[in-house]
């Protein structure tokens, strides 16, 4: 485990969840879609603690759409405070593809857990351990601003976007298209 986090964490997306049944996981943070059902591999885990939650992956409203909304990212945080009281704990993080709301939830469970830590390096510690990481901008800038880190979270965040359009560029579009424009702004602003 990386010592500057003190859990073992594991981000993955839905059809990832079956290889993760028998990993010794103690908390699951779910996040689906207001229609998805359950996804049947949680019927083969092991005991643990679970938070599900269920919203859309966007940051800007959209008719039709459920944003993730301030009592989402408190649950988050709660759930995350539940985490840190449990000694050997292991967390897995889900959502649909693993790349956006749930990096962006497990960084501010990690921003919570060590609030000395700099967003850039928790950031990039988020990117060590799910390389196609794009955290949702919403969800960090709810919890950057009840975390009290004056911005950090989302500025770090716009690192990792910048990182991500330079291996994939064609990304730019899709997330402009997607209504998440302000995040592939935010990379670019960075040159």
């Amino acid at each position: 485990m990386d010592t500057h986090f003190p859990f073992g964490l594991t981000v993955c997306g839905i059809e990832e969840l079956t290889g993760h049944c028998e990993t010794g996981v103690s908390h699951v943070l779910s996040i689906l879609d207001p229609d998805w059902p359950v996804p049947e591999a949680f019927g083969a885990f092991g005991e643990h603690a679970k938070l599900e939650l269920r919203f859309h992956d966007i940051i800007e409203a959209m008719p039709g759409m459920t944003p993730p909304r301030e009592e989402d990212v408190e649950a988050i945080l709660s759930f995350g405070r539940d985490l840190e009281a449990e000694a050997a704990s292991r967390l897995l993080v889900h959502c649909h593809a693993g790349i956006s709301r749930s990096t962006a939830s497990m960084a501010l469970v990690l921003a919570q857990a060590r609030p000395a830590l700099p967003a850039e390096e928790l950031l990039q510690g988020i990117l060590g351990i799910r390389e196609k990481a794009w955290p949702n901008l919403r969800l960090l800038e709810m919890g950057d601003a009840m975390l009290g880190r004056g911005g950090t979270l989302p500025a770090a965040a716009a690192v990792i976007y910048r990182h991500q359009l330079r291996i994939r560029p064609h990304l730019a579009e899709i997330m402009r298209k997607a209504g998440r424009g302000r995040e592939v702004d935010a990379a670019e602003a960075l040159g």
